[in-house]
């Protein structure tokens, strides 16, 4: 049994609204343990018998997604032990009370390099990013989330 961590792109935003109830169900529905969802952010903890890293289990859940709730579903599915492994590898001081520690997770590695550099040369101070196991970090000073080039 695996811990898995299925994340919802754009899940309660945009016209996409999903009850966390509902949500649980389809994930208890297709045969998963343990599920729960957290918060009203569209992300679903579950334990699964399936090779958690496996595409067919990535496509199992986004199909079932779209047939219940009619949106094109999209997951970035991970480990519960991915996500403790990128945590604690993150490069910045994430205990730094004047910055807001990120980690952005994708499914591909070649839109992750994009996104990295897409910014040019980032100033290190305004803009500090770096690339990770299958994810983006990101820790820019509190209030600029929206503001500097990497945003």
């Amino acid at each position: 049994m695996t811990q898995c961590i299925a994340l919802l792109r754009g899940v309660n935003v945009g016209g996409v609204t999903i009850k966390s109830v509902e949500l649980r169900l389809l994930f208890d529905e297709l045969g998963f343990d343990e599920v729960r969802t957290v918060l009203a952010s569209g992300n679903v903890v579950f334990t699964a018998t399936d090779d958690a890293a496996s595409a067919d289990l990535k496509q199992r859940i986004e199909q079932a997604l779209r047939d219940r709730f009619g949106y094109d579903a999209w997951i970035v599915l991970v480990t519960r032990e991915h996500v403790e492994r990128v945590v604690e590898a993150f490069p910045f001081d994430a205990s730094d009370p004047a910055r807001q520690p990120w980690v952005v997770f994708g499914s591909d590695d070649e839109v992750l390099d994009e996104l990295v550099t897409s910014v040019g040369d980032p100033d290190p101070e305004v803009d500090p990013i770096a690339r990770g196991d299958g994810v983006v970090y990101w820790n820019p000073v509190k209030g600029t989330t929206l503001q500097t080039p990497f945003a």
